[in-house]
């Protein structure tokens, strides 16, 4: 048996040897192909860390100073302005058209969508609150939220909920579950589905004791529960 062994561990060896003369070769032959491979991706590493610096990083920073008086339409519920622009300083609109491959861009997908959503324009909020992408935990179940807004609004009770609840799942916090999972019991309730609705308003109640509008969550409680 040890013999055995020591056969099989030379046979080993013997293919490992074979194997790696066999990739000496190969490397031998073909060096230039393999320089000029590693030489290749060097350089499309180098080009995108240059454009990401260069060119990528301050265009976004361009944008965000342009996309400023927008923000502040935005925040005063001036929302055509914001969308549109004030013929002097740029819209949302304009952002997007101008820097949408930038974060910034991105980020005025989202306004442009609520700004909609204000507006009563349904269908062009869910166009760009769909469009818009992030990974950021509150602002992702703004926008799912919105989404679920506009099919409400729209009666498209089915897509509103399924909008709602992938919201509450994405992120559950004292910030913005609260408010969506009002936004969703009243959907409920709007399909005949009350038990749900008051179920929902219950769970409210419990889970968050300190939500600012507990009064609203009480009284629906009370109502529903006649």
């Amino acid at each position: 048996m040890v013999k055995d062994n020591k056969n099989k561990k030379n046979e080993s060896f013997g293919e490992v040897e074979v194997a790696l003369t066999k990739t000496e070769q190969f490397l031998e032959k073909h060096l230039n192909l393999v320089l000029y491979v590693i030489a290749g991706i060097v350089v499309v590493v180098l080009g995108f860390l240059s454009i990401k610096r260069y060119y990528v990083s301050p265009r976004n920073t361009e944008a965000l100073e342009q996309m400023f008086q927008a923000q502040n339409y935005f925040e005063t519920d001036s929302f055509s302005l914001a969308v549109n622009g004030d013929g002097i300083s740029l819209g949302f609109l304009d952002i997007i058209d101008e820097y949408g491959s930038t974060k910034a861009g991105n980020l005025a997908k989202y306004y442009t969508g609520i700004s909609y959503l204000h507006m009563g324009e349904y269908d062009l909020a869910l166009d760009y609150l769909k469009k818009f992408k992030t990974d950021d935990m509150l602002l992702e179940p703004l926008a799912q939220s919105g989404i679920g807004d506009a099919y409400s609004e729209l009666e498209e009770y089915n897509k509103a909920i399924a909008a709602y609840q992938k919201a509450i799942k994405i992120n559950s916090n004292e910030l913005t579950t609260p408010a969506i999972q009002v936004k969703l019991a009243l959907v409920y309730e709007a399909t005949g589905e009350k038990d749900k609705a008051l179920e929902l308003f219950k769970a409210i109640k419990d889970d968050y004791p300190g939500y600012s509008d507990a009064v609203l969550v009480e009284k629906n409680i009370a109502r529903l529960s006649q």
